[in-house]
């Protein structure tokens, strides 16, 4: 066996000439996968300055020098991209978004619940926590319903989004729930990249709740946007 079988670095074999080659090969793989950050997993085409020792995760359909690469992990190294194949449950830190994400096998993902953070607890199992679940909605029609929901109990303090695909049909979009369609964001950007931190007062719901992405002037006919839901939960004493 001539590599490690995880990370696939190369073993110094017996009798090799020019051992500082392997040994250094292994070494830019370890200082690019080891505690994982990326600076961006939604770019296509390769940055023009890249630092050295930046890390991206490359998005779909990408081009340049980047072409066949999709969902690898691209480190800028010694003035040229090296290209890193991920391992199914590798996670990573995306610094643009102050998240973890992992891989499935075949591409990027949230985990299954979002993120959460204990704030508090007491002697007795009660939690508060905070939490933030994530979906990316595929647009089509006058409008759209999120698969995830505002869980029932919790309190609301956001909803934020980002236009992944850019929006056609619609000149604009709304985000909200029923009956407040422009709850959390109105008239909001079609553009991709466009981002919208939707802030409100704390809101509690008291039934699951999805949220509404509404086209103004005409309908959705193509266009994606992630939503992100950001609210605390409370959990019962346990005894």
């Amino acid at each position: 066996m001539s590599e490690t079988p995880n990370l696939q670095l190369p073993y110094i074999l017996e009798a090799q000439a020019q051992k500082h080659v392997t040994h250094n090969e292994a070494i830019r793989a370890l200082d690019a996968l080891v505690q994982l950050t990326v600076i961006d997993r939604t770019l296509g085409t390769p940055p023009v300055s890249p630092l050295e020792g930046q890390r991206y995760i490359i998005a779909s359909g990408a081009d340049g020098a980047w072409t066949g690469k999709d969902a690898q992990i691209a480190a800028w190294q010694d003035g040229a991209w090296a290209f890193y194949m991920p391992q199914t449950g590798w996670q990573a830190w995306i610094s643009t978004e102050a998240l973890v994400v992992y891989f499935d096998g075949l591409a990027w993902q949230m985990p299954p619940h979002g993120q959460n953070f204990i704030l508090n607890t007491s002697l007795f199992g009660a939690l508060t926590r905070a939490e933030i679940i994530e979906e990316e909605i595929s647009l089509t029609g006058p409008f759209i319903d999120s698969t995830i929901v505002i869980p029932d109990r919790a309190i609301v303090f956001a909803v934020t989004t980002r236009t992944t695909e850019a929006i056609t049909g619609a000149s604009s979009y709304d985000c909200g729930i029923v009956g407040e369609t422009g709850k959390y964001g109105g008239s909001l950007n079609v553009a991709l990249h466009s981002t919208n931190s939707g802030v409100t007062g704390p809101t509690a719901y008291y039934a699951n709740t999805p949220v509404r992405l509404s086209a103004n002037i005409a309908d959705f006919t193509g266009g994606k946007v992630r939503i992100a839901i950001h609210f605390f939960m409370f959990d019962a004493p346990l005894s």
